[in-house]
């Protein structure tokens, strides 16, 4: 990539509006930050997402940016929406100040897997700590049991790692 089409990981950051915590994300939350927040630029996503991105990517994924944790200092904490075929994620991805990739994990989103549909939601509260509640349910049925719930926790850390859990599993794996 030459340098004049390089963007800066200033542009990349501002696409993020900051946001006050605690917050909840759910499905509801790609389309409030759909109407909200400018589109990625394709040269943008080139640069700083798909380096980092795992699992299907085809010409109709869309990615959206959606907030920027505030108060972090060190490090940035971003999270963006990613639609793919039967996959739609919340994905938080944290990078140096300087723009160097520290961690990323999928938070919240909804998949179809075969004849199951899993979902989960995420709120992330102010002490960076990210409670996940999630489950599955026949992809065909309007009937959703609590008791095929699990939650579990994430904390983001100061360094910018997302640490798991011991107690998690993956509801919604990368």
């Amino acid at each position: 990539m030459s340098q004049q089409n390089n963007i800066k990981f200033s542009e990349f950051v501002n696409k993020f509006p900051p946001i006050e915590l605690p917050i909840t994300i759910t499905m509801d939350s790609s389309r409030h930050f759909s109407q909200q927040n400018d589109p990625f630029p394709p040269l943008m996503i080139q640069q700083f997402i798909l380096p980092y991105d795992i699992g299907e990517v085809d010409e109709y994924t869309e990615y959206v940016p959606c907030l920027r944790v505030k108060g972090t200092k060190g490090m940035q904490a971003l999270l963006y929406w990613k639609a793919g075929l039967m996959t739609y994620d919340f994905i938080l991805i944290t990078f140096t100040d300087k723009g160097a990739f520290i961690d990323k994990k999928v938070i919240a989103g909804t998949k179809v897997e075969g004849n199951s549909l899993v979902m989960a939601v995420a709120t992330i509260d102010e002490d960076w700590v990210i409670h996940v509640v999630g489950g599955v349910s026949e992809a065909t049925s309007t009937d959703y049991s609590p008791s095929n719930s699990q939650s579990f926790e994430l904390e983001l850390l100061p360094s910018g790692h997302i640490e798991k859990s011991e107690s998690e599993s993956e509801l919604i794996p990368e």
